[in-house]
């Protein structure tokens, strides 16, 4: 309100000083020595508040800005790493008080690093889980939603003393709650015996692998009063067939997205599917998808990235086999943050430990401008 107020003052001042401008150009004649004077204390004024508004605002980016990480930030994560493999190891001394490891009443310890680091992986393997738009705050969320779809604000042409019409869109809202889930991998003793193996490495790929092949099916497939993802788009192009996309179908389904978002879009579909659309040419019979060295995953339909993912469904009756848009529409909240536990003792009979990964998510579509699908036909 601050910034907002003296911003305000600035515009008051500089309207003042236009209109002795604007006065003395009319008669077509300078300044005189008050106007000069009313001139130059507009400007002092508006200098003052311009070094305000500067100086306001340089604070606020710098408490903003993220403290770097030291280099003794960067030692202690190596050293709760080391810890990490250690304790999973067996050769872990408790009384080390020199890492960050928490314990549970069960033994379990949960090294906050090690958690990134597997969501981290988890963003590489799942780009879908990248491209949303995360929210990570614990309990319900509710999201604003502006729909368009029946009425939108609209300018027309107006005459005197007749009521403008009004016109526009109406808020709706999404409620984003919280679903918990968990994986549990085992790790060989004889693997972690070898002391030539990095378990650090494998507990991450293991856990992320699962968190992503997991989390890419809810994303993109949903589940019933569970996480919906995107299964709740709206735009929606049917094909006329069961058992074939034809081009004219992919291009009506780009089309369902405004110009504005498509730099950004993506297609989403089964490999099968993409093995279809691959046969597929245009009128002077040039391929529509193709092989791009620059694209994020080596081919592109239509001048769009294609991403496929085993989790959709392939060309099948009345399933929805292809996404296209720009999945920054997708909410993406997380809950609880991303933690992961040992059990050492619950598969000593195995000769191996578990690794418990838990993860707290709901995932809806917030923006339905943004995101299209293209479902089959149902069989008749």
């Amino acid at each position: 309100m601050f910034i907002k107020k003296l911003k305000e003052k600035r515009t008051e001042l500089k309207a003042s000083m236009d209109a002795l401008i604007a006065a003395a150009e009319t008669e077509e004649r300078a300044l005189t020595e008050e106007e000069m004077s009313e001139f130059d204390g507009y400007e002092a004024e508006i200098k003052k508040i311009d070094r305000t508004i500067e100086a306001y605002e340089k604070r606020a980016e710098e408490e903003l800005e993220p403290e770097e990480e030291t280099e003794e930030t960067g030692e202690d994560t190596e050293a709760e790493e080391r810890a990490f493999a250690d304790y999973i190891r067996g050769t872990y001394a408790e009384e080390r008080a020199d890492v960050n490891l928490t314990f549970t009443n069960n033994g379990a310890v949960i090294p906050a690093s090690i958690a990134n680091k597997i969501i981290d992986k988890v963003k590489d393997i799942c780009p879908i889980f990248q491209m949303a738009d995360t929210y990570n705050v614990g309990g319900n969320l509710t999201i604003p939603k502006y729909d368009e779809s029946t009425q939108k604000i609209t300018m027309a042409y107006a005459s005197e003393f007749t009521e403008l019409e009004s016109t526009s869109g109406k808020f709706t809202s999404i409620e984003l709650k919280g679903f918990l889930a968990g994986v549990l991998t085992k790790v060989s003793k004889q693997l972690i015996n070898n002391s030539n193996f990095d378990i650090l490495s494998y507990v991450v790929n293991k856990m992320a692998e699962a968190i992503a092949v997991w989390i890419e099916k809810e994303l993109l497939v949903g589940t019933t009063s569970k996480i919906e993802g995107l299964s709740g788009v709206t735009q929606t192009v049917t094909t006329a067939t069961t058992t074939a996309v034809t081009a004219d179908e992919l291009i009506d389904l780009q089309e369902e997205i405004p110009d504005v978002y498509k730099p950004a879009s993506i297609w989403i579909m089964n490999r099968t599917t993409r093995k279809a659309i691959r046969k597929l040419k245009d009128a002077d019979g040039n391929y529509l998808l193709n092989k791009d060295m620059t694209a994020r995953w080596g081919y592109t339909l239509l001048g769009s990235d294609v991403y496929c993912s085993d989790q959709m469904p392939g060309i099948a009756a009345g399933k929805t086999t292809i996404y296209y848009g720009d999945m920054s529409g997708l909410a993406l909240k997380i809950s609880e943050a991303p933690s992961i536990e040992i059990l050492r003792e619950k598969f000593a009979t195995q000769h191996a430990i578990g690794v418990v990964g838990w993860l707290e998510v709901d995932s809806k579509v917030e923006d339905t401008q943004k995101i299209a699908a293209l479902k089959m036909k149902a069989s008749a």
